[in-house]
């Protein structure tokens, strides 16, 4: 029986130090952190103002403002990403600022549990919408300075949150043929708690 618990000790210790590692440590001390409460559980993300500083002022504007309360999480690719911050859990998009311009060529990676913003094929289109990387996905990187996906932050807290958001079914949803959860995952509440 010792031996049986001590082994569940070291796992569950091995567990909590490679969340610790994916996570990593915090980016700057007074860096803005956001907490996102949803129907999964809570997450905490660190923005990065000093990269990738008009991305950080759009995001956080749209936190002040409440937009991101009653969104959804409404694409979700288990080995890919989970992109949340546009629509209603009716589908309907939820109005937008003015696009911010592209930073992607910053220097962060869209490495497992970082933010990025998402965006069209224009590279100057990121308005409200997000999605946190749940792997590496260095195919979304900039190559130059036009193209690739906007990394504003990582998550520090809560990274269990998206790994199940990640593994939820998903379907057809709203004007969405594939990768819409079949359950909606609903953020109640995003707000500035540093």
């Amino acid at each position: 029986m010792t031996i049986q618990w001590n082994t569940l000790n070291r796992r569950a210790a091995l567990a909590g130090l490679a969340m610790a590692t994916i996570v990593g440590p915090a980016l700057a001390e007074g860096a803005p952190q956001v907490k996102f409460q949803t129907s999964l559980g809570d997450f905490v993300v660190e923005l990065n103002p000093e990269k990738a500083p008009k991305t950080v002022e759009n995001f956080l504007q749209y936190v002040k403002a409440k937009h991101y309360d009653g969104t959804i999480f409404h694409r979700v690719i288990p080995n890919f990403m989970v992109q949340g911050g546009g629509y209603t859990v009716k589908y309907d998009q939820k109005i937008m600022r003015p696009p911010v311009v592209l930073e992607a060529n910053n220097g962060l990676k869209n490495d497992l549990g970082t933010i990025a913003m998402a965006r069209t094929n224009e590279p100057n289109s990121a308005t409200a919408q997000f999605f946190v990387n749940v792997k590496d996905n260095a195919s979304l990187n900039a190559r130059g300075p036009a193209d690739g996906y906007t990394v504003f932050g990582r998550v520090v807290s809560g990274m269990e949150t998206i790994l199940k958001i990640k593994d939820v079914p998903t379907g057809s949803g709203g004007p969405f043929q594939t990768d819409a959860p079949k359950t909606p995952v609903l953020i109640n509440s995003a707000t500035l708690v540093k």
